[in-house]
């Protein structure tokens, strides 16, 4: 079979695996069992603990090799492996890409085992919250002139940041490009899950991409991503940026 062929046979499994009601609901099942056991806890990035879907990581590496930017720009830094993903990928692509880490709280352990990792040459933390106008600021003055960027969102989780964030993060993403916002999927879990945490169904990372896509027409929502994942923590979440 010839790559076109068998790029065409993709597109129709991820169509006909789309429309199966049955399969979409086993994959949403397992997400609302895996919880209890804290599932993405269990994975790391080159020894980093990395606490995403393995689909998402997956997902997350085809668009970066797709778009090649020279800037990702993560909000929530957690322990430090997905910000070596980032950085690594940039590695890999070898376009001199950085990678923006940004978080409200940056422990010392996890920063330094970012900062003493193999890959951690292109990475800028920034310490802050990642609405503020000083943390924007900084960020505007690492980009420089930077041109390609793309960013993703996977801080705190409530209705009125995530929505905050997509206005201030959503300039910087470029045409072709991708603004990723996580965790969309609480919107689609019992409240009970997430304890005393604030987000719930309605106070969500969804709840804000549906009224962020409504007031802004630069970016669509790539369903094909979700479609051919089943099993992610970003459902309605990869926003792809359609217009300059």
């Amino acid at each position: 079979m010839d790559r076109g062929n068998f790029e065409l046979e993709k597109r129709e499994n991820v169509k006909r695996q789309a429309a199966d009601t049955n399969l979409k609901r086993t994959a949403h099942d397992f997400i609302l069992q895996q919880a209890q056991y804290n599932y993405t806890y269990n994975f790391t990035w080159l020894g980093m603990p990395i606490i995403q879907f393995p689909q998402d990581i997956i997902a997350l590496q085809e668009m970066i090799w797709s778009v090649k930017p020279d800037v990702i720009i993560e909000t929530g830094i957690a322990r430090g492996g997905s910000i070596i993903f980032h950085s690594s990928l940039q590695k890999l692509i070898g376009n001199d890409g950085i990678v923006i880490g940004i978080d409200i709280d940056i422990r010392p352990h996890n920063r330094d085992a970012i900062e003493n990792h193999p890959f951690s040459d292109n990475v800028f933390l920034i310490e802050g919250d990642s609405t503020s106008v000083e943390v924007i600021k900084e960020v505007h003055e690492v980009i420089s002139e930077r041109k390609s960027v793309l960013v993703i969102l996977d801080s705190n989780h409530t209705h009125e940041h995530v929505l905050r964030e997509l206005e201030v993060y959503s300039p910087f993403v470029t045409k072709e490009s991708y603004l990723v916002v996580l965790d969309t999927i609480v919107e689609d879990m019992p409240d009970h899950f997430f304890g005393n945490r604030p987000w719930k169904k309605g106070n969500s990372p969804k709840s804000a991409v549906r009224q962020f896509l409504q007031e802004n027409k630069r970016f669509t929502v790539d369903a094909s991503i979700e479609n051919k994942l089943l099993i992610t923590v970003a459902p309605g979440g990869y926003l792809k940026c359609i217009s300059d």
